[in-house]
């Protein structure tokens, strides 16, 4: 949702070293309203550090959303009301500081990736390589 708080024009992602950016297809909504109007369907997991389900507890499967806050604030209480039963948290010791942004989603996207390959949606060629499996109906 608007505003990012990152740039994504071709010539930052070069910068950051997100030479896969050109394969991703994101979609950036204005609101929230937005998101929830154009993905009426979607599996969204919630990351906040007001959850108490940690995120490895979560069946993640392929097509889910992941839905994370600004770093500084995480989400408004007004959009975790709509996921009760979909919000997720990243355990951390008592009294530390959350973990930032960038390591929080890597650590979301690969504990679903390593639910994905383990229960054979996804897989990994001989070089480690992820290859994703064909969606099963």
């Amino acid at each position: 949702m608007h505003p990012l708080g990152f740039d994504t024009s071709e010539k930052a992602c070069r910068r950051a070293g997100l030479d896969y950016w050109p394969r991703l297809r994101p979609i950036e909504h204005a609101t929230f309203d937005d998101y929830r109007s154009c993905h009426p369907g979607a599996r969204t997991w919630v990351f906040s550090t007001k959850a108490t389900r940690p995120a490895w507890d979560a069946d993640f499967r392929r097509g889910d959303h992941l839905l994370f806050g600004k770093e500084t604030r995480g989400l408004p209480s007004s959009v975790l009301v709509h996921y009760p039963g979909r919000l997720l948290a990243l355990p951390m010791v008592p009294d530390e500081r959350s973990l930032n942004l960038a390591t929080a989603v890597c650590a979301a996207v690969y504990e679903g990736l390593r639910q994905l390959v383990a229960r054979g949606d996804a897989r990994l060629d001989d070089r480690g390589r992820l290859i994703a499996a064909p969606l099963r109906h």
